[in-house]
């Protein structure tokens, strides 16, 4: 158990259904019936629940739109600067409340974010990138292990002193995750790391990820739009739709569910047709998922 987080009021509870895997006492991120508005007026998420269990990769699915960032935002406390507010529900990490904790704190404290888009430090080099992100260690006994994140990533290495505004798509995205594994974390927020990249890059970084977590036992909540390569790596799913979830399992088994076959996985539904998601109506999904 880490000290107590601290720093003002929660939102109210509210009583809706938690998914079982929410319930887990080995999870730990468990999050219970939040809801986000922006701007005080658009509510994107409407009792949302999940869990993370401890040492287990946990892939977050749906379409855009969905509110599969937001979630992340809302854990990392990244919603006040885009004029966000968790309006009910609760955040724990490690068993305790971090609704109200600063992003630099809950960071300290484990939690790293590699945001879409990577937001590395252009003007910087790699090296020094690294560097800066270590400071994530402040007050611990630890020091930032440069040798690890290269061990990870040999192309990080070969590139130690070139500015990251001259990588490639992939080498940024290889050197977002790097500058997150530094802090050493417990659990890491990951929003579509393939984004933008090539196959075979997407396939080098997963498996570098599934690594990680296998090696590192850190645990990871994976936002991805490519859900064949999340649902390979991860252990359990979520899949959300108009802000909350609408069906949740083991990978094994979101993998034969034939809603997810069709609308995300895009198995043909017979000779000569491709599902697609967006040629089904959104009432029709949500009535075979929760029927």
């Amino acid at each position: 158990m880490i000290a107590s987080f601290g720093g003002g009021s929660a939102p109210a509870q509210v009583a809706k259904r938690v998914p079982k895997a929410a319930a887990s006492g080995d999870s730990i991120l468990v999050i219970e019936n939040i809801e986000v508005v922006y701007q005080h007026t658009v509510q994107v998420l409407r009792g949302l629940s999940l869990s993370v269990p401890s040492g287990q990769i946990v892939a977050l699915l749906g379409s855009n739109g969905a509110g599969k960032t937001t979630t992340l935002k809302a854990i990392s406390n990244l919603l006040p600067l885009e004029v966000g507010q968790l309006r009910a529900g609760t955040i724990r990490y490690l068993g305790e409340r971090i609704d109200a904790t600063a992003p630099h704190l809950l960071a300290r404290h484990g939690i790293a974010h590699v945001r879409e888009g990577r937001h590395v430090f252009e003007d910087l080099t790699v090296e020094e990138n690294l560097i800066v992100a270590g400071n994530a260690l402040n007050g611990r006994s630890e020091k930032p292990d440069l040798a690890m994140i290269y061990e990870y990533f040999p192309r990080l290495k070969d590139r130690r002193t070139q500015r990251s505004g001259y990588l490639s798509g992939g080498e940024q995205q290889m050197l977002a995750i790097g500058r997150a594994l530094i802090g050493l974390p417990k659990l890491m927020l990951l929003d579509e790391p393939s984004l933008g990249l090539a196959p075979l890059v997407v396939q080098d970084i997963f498996k570098i990820v599934a690594r990680i977590n296998r090696e590192q036992g850190v645990a990871m909540l994976l936002v991805e739009q490519n859900a064949m390569a999340a649902l390979d790596i991860a252990h359990y799913g979520y899949i959300m739709e108009g802000g909350k979830i609408v069906i949740d399992g083991t990978t094994a088994k979101l993998a034969q569910d034939a809603d997810v076959q069709r609308f995300y996985l895009g198995y043909s539904e017979g000779e000569g047709e491709l599902a697609s998601f967006r040629n089904v109506k959104h009432y029709k999904r949500r009535k075979r998922w929760l029927s």
